[in-house]
């Protein structure tokens, strides 16, 4: 049906809109919780320049135990209508003491899960470890060409590892092997030198996103993209999205591109499920949503080792489920204001109620 958007006669177009108002309304009406973050750690092996959450920065105390993980999810289990998938996170995952046996443990649960993590940890021994803890997915960060990645990694053998993870990890066939490259100022001109490398690497997806101004990348202008480049990362993805048989290349999930484009670079429209379709659990306990959302108090809605994850998930997350774009000065003019709603959390500016980027802005509107 998206797809088919762009050769509807214009009669029918109203029909559509509506369309699209609609399935958005529906979402924020009946929040669903479809998947679950876990951060398991802010320990990270390497220290990126764009970080979000700052890892191997910030001191973490009162980190969850193992029992704490188990005795929630367990709890979830008895209470959600449907287990949702999770996806785990860190940090670099690989370094929590004890990680595989404690997934395979939540596994046992009947939970499916995901994971990010860098790939630097992963060798043969590794993947037989995730096979027995029952990953399904898996996503390797891939930044650049090697020169690049390691430099925007600050790891000097990094790219190397996390290629040779994603081989090893594709040779044993896990359901769906993603690479997810964050597009940035020193690797946006090798885009089509990575997609050469990219569609010969077995993959199922190469997910592109933006550098976001948040985290590490707020004010680093050495990363931070300009306008022609947003539009050369775009440009780039409608153009090759869709040329590879078994190799899919995809817009991540950043940004809104407005009702006539979005078909053009996702399968789906685009919606910040930020505490509408997902939750998060962050290393201590506290509950949010995205974890690339600030920590601040209208963004954290409890702590799972002091109130039940279900009952507020039910009862609370009123600043992600309401139209963020009425009370802005920057958005309620805006004729997406009723699809797009704010756009993504991550980068919505709490304080001056306004998005720190607006890709429809850059690329739709101006284009």
């Amino acid at each position: 049906m998206i797809d088919k958007y762009a050769d509807l006669p214009i009669e029918h177009k109203t029909e559509h809109l509506q369309m699209v108002k609609d399935y958005v309304d529906g979402l924020y009406q009946k929040p669903s919780l479809d998947s679950l973050f876990i951060e398991m750690t802010l320990n990270c092996n390497e220290h990126c320049r764009h970080c979000g959450s700052k890892c191997g920065d910030v001191a973490m105390k009162n980190t969850l135990t193992d029992r704490e993980i188990l005795d929630f999810l367990t709890d979830l289990k008895d209470k959600a209508e449907k287990k949702p998938f999770l996806n785990i996170t860190g940090g670099e995952p690989l370094l929590r003491p004890g990680f595989t046996e404690l997934m395979h443990e939540i596994s046992e649960l009947g939970y499916h899960w995901g994971m990010t993590t860098n790939g630097t940890l992963i060798d043969e021994q590794m993947v037989e470890r995730l096979k027995y803890a029952g990953m399904k997915t898996v996503s390797v960060s891939i930044d650049g060409l090697e020169e690049t990645h390691n430099w925007f990694r600050q790891t000097p053998d990094g790219y190397e590892k996390s290629m040779r993870a994603v081989e090893l990890l594709v040779r044993e066939s896990f359901h769906n092997v993603m690479i997810t490259t964050v597009v940035h100022k020193r690797n946006i001109q090798q885009l089509q030198e990575m997609y050469e490398v990219m569609k010969c690497t077995g993959i199922n997806t190469w997910r592109l996103i933006n550098v976001e101004p948040i985290g590490r990348a707020k004010s680093n202008d050495e990363i931070l993209l300009e306008k022609e480049d947003y539009v050369k990362l775009l440009d780039f993805i409608k153009e090759n999205r869709v040329k590879e048989q078994n190799f899919e290349i995809c817009y991540g999930c950043n940004h809104w591109l407005g009702v006539e484009n979005e078909h053009r670079f996702r399968n789906w429209y685009y919606k910040c499920a930020a505490g509408i379709k997902t939750g998060g659990i962050f290393y201590n306990g506290d509950i949010g949503a995205c974890l690339d959302i600030d920590r601040k108090p209208q963004t954290i809605q409890g702590n799972i080792r002091t109130d039940d994850f279900w009952d507020v998930w039910n009862h609370k997350f009123e600043a992600f489920r309401q139209n963020r774009a009425l009370e802005s000065e920057y958005c309620k003019n805006c004729s997406e204001k009723d699809y797009c709603r704010g756009d993504g959390f991550h980068t919505w500016n709490l304080d001056e109620k306004r998005p720190e980027l607006c890709m429809f802005q850059i690329y739709c509107r101006e284009k």
